[in-house]
């Protein structure tokens, strides 16, 4: 788990606030620098070093998720089953969600591969991506990279062909 930062500070690349545990803000959370945000039935985690912008969420969800404010997600602003049908879009697993009685997202069974038109491996399951510099990953959801040209495999971070067409 990553240590919580001051009330009001981001890292570099996050769109989230550090801070409080309550009323939507972040409270240091998932493995590998998520962040959490808590709300009464629902948390939600946000890691920004495996988002790609997808914006599933924003477009989803914008009552919930806004990059134009701080904190940007508010957990407290729709129903917890709603924000989970939402955060299960995410693509690359940068988002993650764990009920007030404790439920998580099921990985989908069996294990699902789908090469998008542009190339990127969009990975669904009960996943262990182990990266570059040998930090594995669990989550339900992976943007892959399928070119082989990523900065950052086996992750998509869309600077090879297979994400540099991706909208």
């Amino acid at each position: 788990m990553a240590a919580v930062g001051r009330a009001g500070t981001e890292d570099a690349g996050d769109t989230g606030d550090a801070g409080d545990s309550r009323d939507g803000k972040a409270a240091g959370g998932g493995a590998g620098g998520a962040r959490a945000y808590r709300g009464d039935g629902i948390t939600v985690s946000f890691d920004a070093r495996v988002c790609r912008h997808a914006a599933e969420c924003v477009h989803g969800l914008p009552a919930v998720f806004d990059t134009a404010r701080r904190p940007w997600i508010m957990p407290d602003a729709a129903e917890p089953g709603v924000i989970a049908e939402v955060v299960r879009r995410c693509p690359t697993g940068a988002l993650a969600y764990r009920l007030a009685d404790g439920g998580t997202e099921a990985p989908d069974r069996p294990t699902t591969v789908r090469r998008t038109a542009d190339g990127r491996l969009l990975v669904r399951g009960e996943l262990r991506v182990t990266d570059a510099s040998g930090e594995v990953r669990e989550s339900p959801r992976a943007m892959l990279c399928g070119c082989g040209r990523s900065a950052e495999p086996p992750y998509c971070d869309r600077s090879g062909e297979c994400g540099a067409q991706a909208g």
